[in-house]
């Protein structure tokens, strides 16, 4: 029997590491992501914590004027440090999607090469089974040939 080999192997293998190289850049991305929203997190509890602290500056009784406007400052400034997240979570996620997306198509230009190389494969084996028949067919008509000959 015939050895089946697929002529497109090689483009099947280097479809296959593009498609791995998609992969590991959607996983790079979702590691980006990540990051902006353990820093998001972490944002928010700066942002509990000093607003515990702008209450207590202005409790009853001696009033920290200088504290209050130290915590106003630092609030506008976790606050354009939050809007400045969500832009780079925003990119992110479009990101991932693109990623994604073209993950997705990778993805599929392997599976049509993998089909491809089924459906060959099937050819093959079907072609060598026939082989195989016509073979037999003719090994069994000597057979007879050479019964009936005497």
């Amino acid at each position: 029997m015939a050895k089946f080999t697929f002529r497109l192997a090689t483009l099947l293998r280097l479809r296959e590491a593009a498609r791995d190289e998609r992969r590991a850049e959607l996983g790079q991305a979702y590691r980006a992501d990540e990051i902006v929203a353990r820093r998001e997190e972490q944002l928010a509890e700066e942002f509990v914590g000093l607003q515990h602290q702008a209450r207590c500056a202005a409790a009853p009784g001696t009033l920290d004027v200088d504290r209050l406007v130290d915590a106003g400052r630092y609030d506008l400034l976790l606050r354009s440090q939050r809007e400045e997240l969500r832009r780079q979570r925003q990119a992110v996620q479009a990101e991932i999607e693109r990623r994604r997306l073209a993950l997705v198509e990778a993805d599929r230009q392997v599976r049509v090469l993998e089909k491809l190389r089924e459906r060959q494969h099937d050819r093959h084996l079907q072609a060598e089974s026939l082989r195989e028949v016509k073979q037999l067919d003719e090994t069994a008509s000597r057979c007879r040939s050479t019964e009936e000959d005497p």
